[in-house]
């Protein structure tokens, strides 16, 4: 039975009961049903992303199926996640708490999800004021640290302003060679498998490559700019 099959139960399960979604946080969870918890968490809080700015738009429903690899005969049940959190009465600080619960010694994992939400926020192009607060929020209830928290804006906010020293969290005044380890490391800790083995679940994988992406363009405009001096 896939995620999507066994939240589709837990779902059914807690209309049937007149609940609302966040209530499926509620209480000891077996490692199984952990997994749907955290699944439905990340896709409730991306679905309050998505409206942290006033309005869903289809771009960054778009950039949430991108994220979790949503395929046609599980699309149903993915959208009843997303429309339910956006109705649940609970603010986005019940889903994210419930994930830190789950995570507080897996940090990594959080940064993970956060840029996720920094993907869904950027899709269309815009970085609103409201997003950028409720991410804020999301990182301080996660612990993640302001260092970390600029290392994965600055991924996003690609263009002409875009610091390439801050997208890989290395000092301006690092020696080239300890930048060069610093950006190996990044390398191999974002790798796919390394990720599946953090703990995410394989359809947010696709956040890797993007991720991967924006650290070799930021190690090639460092090493071109040392070049160049």
């Amino acid at each position: 039975m896939s995620i999507w099959s066994r939240i589709g139960e837990a779902i059914t399960s807690l209309i049937a009961r007149g609940e609302q979604l966040s209530s499926f946080f509620l209480g000891p969870k077996t490692p199984p049903e952990r997994s749907v918890a955290f699944t439905i968490a990340v896709v409730g809080l991306g679905a309050k992303m998505a409206k942290a700015d006033g309005q869903v738009k289809t771009s960054e429903v778009a950039a949430f199926r991108r994220v979790f690899r949503i395929s046609a005969s599980e699309e149903a049940a993915a959208a009843r996640v997303f429309n339910l959190a956006r109705q649940d009465i609970a603010g986005f600080d019940v889903y994210a708490g419930r994930i830190a619960s789950m995570f507080r010694d897996r940090p990594r994992i959080l940064e993970d999800i956060l840029e996720g939400l920094f993907h869904i926020a950027m899709a269309d192009g815009h970085y609103h004021e409201n997003e950028e607060g409720f991410l804020r929020r999301v990182a301080e209830i996660f612990g993640i640290s302001e260092a970390a928290f600029s290392a994965i804006e600055a991924r996003q906010l690609t263009g002409p302003d875009s610091d390439p020293w801050q997208v890989l969290g290395v000092s301006r005044d690092a020696e080239l060679p300890e930048i060069r380890k610093h950006w190996r490391d990044l390398i191999r800790e974002n790798h796919p498998d390394v990720m599946i083995a953090r703990g995410l679940p394989s359809e947010s994988i696709t956040l890797a490559t993007a991720r991967i992406t924006a650290i070799n363009r930021a190690w090639d405009e460092i090493k071109a700019r040392n070049e160049a001096a």
